[in-house]
């Protein structure tokens, strides 16, 4: 019989997409329900509990919170404002963030810049990275102009490495390119492996944490556009970003999912340009194009709210007739569940029919608008074009529709007549729950109960501009009357 220490140690498998731990293999995760992604894991070192004891040691001793110094974590600014503004207010010694977002992106080109405003300070910056060489890297910087002396460049995909280049840069700022490609020679699996990314993530936090390095890590993302590897990277790093944006728009927007040391709704904006990135504090007219011109048919303008900040943007429409037996329905940068309900309620409450008609639904400068406070911009930019009636200049509507045609009370509704009333817009149509709420100054709010109302207001709206125009058309034209002493 063989002796209970020479027993062989059962195998265990796991999930390379969500690392969930299983006792056998299936051919289905019952935690993700991804398909053929549970493969067998190494076995761990028969260690006894007398050897963990004997290795857990207190390296600090633990303390009242009313004693621990907090100034060593104070914030440092990273030299970019909108993304300090998603962090809450600046780097964390000792934090460790995650930046995720799609090839091609911008994910790169934004740490660079970070990388070298932040060695600019006087601070130094370790970039590592494992997809470029440190020449390639250098000809990007000289386009962009993120060179500084400060700024310390390595080529590595081996974790040992990396962590050399740490002990001789000694850096304040660490930024890994990506953690998808390091690897850990101690470690079973390729690298991108679910083995190798908690290793690595695992080795680099703690290192983070040990020496108060701030520490930037790039993460891929799957087709679906979830984080590639295990979940349990998002658990083991401080701050979660999300960096998005479309490949035809220069817009990008950086989107904090988790955040340890401020708030997780933030949304900071970039733009892409052909020299680098830059922050866009003032986002609203990239998503704006009636400026100084006159009102054309099946534009409206509303104010969505990304994380805490209001944006300005403008739904257009178009209605024409169809030749085919099933009109067509194009959306971009709408929420086409949504579109397809404010169409419907537009034809049943609004007196619109549209069964005949092709609609075409778009926002302007490729920004992305899901709040359903938009409802009420998009049946008011259809109805706009489908009879071709320009709506009245200076005009925001807000507001979400139900089934019934009723317009349901919208959240932040002050932020966003706020922003609005800052931009130069002179009227609101706002929902009748939202009546008490509407004291902004600078802006006139209409408060309307339903759709019916909404388009019987826009209708009055015109009417008195038209009037307005006509007089002061007449005034212009009339004679100066001439007196005489004589």
């Amino acid at each position: 019989m063989p002796s209970t220490t020479a027993r062989r140690i059962r195998p265990t498998f796991g999930c390379g997409d969500c690392g969930a731990a299983l006792p056998k293999w299936v051919g289905r995760c019952p935690e993700c329900e991804a398909w053929g992604t549970v493969a067998e894991l190494a076995a761990p070192p028969a260690t006894g509990l007398r050897s963990t004891l004997v290795a857990g040691r207190v390296t600090t001793a633990a303390q009242p919170i009313s004693q621990v110094d907090s100034s060593v974590a104070a914030r440092r600014p990273s030299g970019v404002a909108e993304l300090d503004r998603v962090l809450g207010g600046g780097l964390v010694p000792g934090a460790v963030v995650l930046l995720a977002g799609e090839p091609g992106v911008g994910k790169s080109t934004l740490l660079l810049e970070v990388a070298a405003r932040h060695a600019a300070g006087g601070h130094t910056v370790l970039l590592v990275s494992g997809e470029e060489s440190a020449a390639q890297i250098k000809l990007r910087a000289d386009r962009t102009g993120a060179v500084s002396d400060g700024l310390w460049l390595a080529a590595e995909t081996d974790l040992s490495a990396v962590l050399a280049h740490v002990d001789q840069v000694a850096p304040q700022l660490l930024i890994v390119d990506s953690v998808q490609t390091v690897a850990s020679p101690d470690v079973d699996g390729s690298a991108g492996g679910t083995t190798q990314v908690r290793e690595v993530a695992a080795a680099l936090t703690r290192v983070a944490k040990d020496r108060g390095i701030t520490t930037l890590l790039v993460g891929h993302v799957t087709k679906d556009g979830a984080i590639a590897g295990p979940r349990v990277l998002e658990h083991l790093v401080d701050v979660v970003l999300h960096f998005e944006g479309e490949r035809t728009s220069s817009l990008r927007l950086v989107r904090a999912v988790k955040n340890r040391y401020g708030a997780a709704d933030e949304v900071g904006c970039f733009e892409m340009l052909e020299d680098g990135i830059r922050g866009v504090p003032d986002p609203s007219g990239l998503f704006l194009t009636t400026g100084t011109r006159a009102p054309e048919p099946g534009t409206c303008v509303t104010v969505t709210v990304e994380g805490r900040r209001p944006l300005v943007a403008e739904v257009q429409a178009l209605v024409a007739k169809s030749a085919l037996p099933n009109p067509r329905r194009a959306v971009s940068g709408l929420d086409a569940a949504r579109v397809a309900m404010a169409l419907a309620v537009l034809d049943r409450r609004g007196g619109m029919p549209l069964h005949t008609s092709d609609v075409y639904t778009a926002t302007v400068g490729g920004m992305r608008v899901i709040d359903p406070a938009a409802d009420l911009a998009l049946a008011l930019a259809v109805h706009s074009a489908g009879r071709d009636v320009p709506l009245p200049a200076g005009l925001v509507a807000l507001g979400e529709l139900g089934l019934s045609g009723e317009l349901r009370p919208v959240p932040g509704l002050a932020r966003r007549l706020a922003e609005a009333a800052r931009l130069g817009f002179r009227v609101a149509l706002i929902p009748a729950a939202d009546a008490a709420q509407a004291a902004t100054a600078g802006i006139r709010c209409v408060a309307v109960p339903d759709l019916r109302a909404a388009l019987a207001a826009v209708t009055e709206l015109s009417r008195a501009e038209r009037q307005q125009q006509a007089v002061t058309t007449q005034s212009a034209a009339s004679p100066v009357p001439v007196t005489s002493n004589a």
